[in-house]
């Protein structure tokens, strides 16, 4: 694999957490109607939805927050030429970071755990800017 686009991997892994957790949430929602808990209407404006489709939903949002800094440096890192070994194995652990995060929202819930789990994935993402940082100073 090309270091020059090898970067691109983790994106695109990250991207594929994204479709699952969506597929996960019609899933649940869906089950919900089924199972009598919500009625499709609910999902309008879902201002009261079950729990489980709540947490997912929930998750579906985190990607679009700090995972939008990850795609941005990634993307910077690539047309810089700065996706060094070291910077594409810390996009590997936010990948993996933002999984373990994702799988313990949408099951346990478990807030300390996840809390510490965001914190990795925001560190590492930072770690990224710096050395984007000092690539193109």
């Amino acid at each position: 694999m090309p270091s020059t686009t090898a970067i691109l991997w983790p994106m695109i892994a990250q991207t594929g957490l994204i479709f699952a957790i969506y597929f996960l949430m019609m899933r649940r929602r869906f089950g919900a109607v089924r199972a009598g808990t919500a009625k499709a209407r609910d999902y309008v404006i879902p201002t009261i939805e079950p729990e489980p489709s709540a947490t997912v939903a929930r998750s579906l949002i985190n990607q679009f927050e700090l995972p939008v800094l990850f795609y941005v440096v990634c993307i910077l890192l690539h047309v810089t030429s700065g996706a060094t070994y070291l910077a594409q194995a810390i996009a590997w652990l936010f990948v993996v970071s933002r999984v373990a995060h994702a799988l313990v929202h949408v099951t346990s819930n478990r807030l300390m755990l996840r809390q510490r789990l965001f914190s990795a994935g925001f560190i590492l993402v930072f770690i990224l800017w710096v050395l984007l940082a000092i690539h193109i100073a």
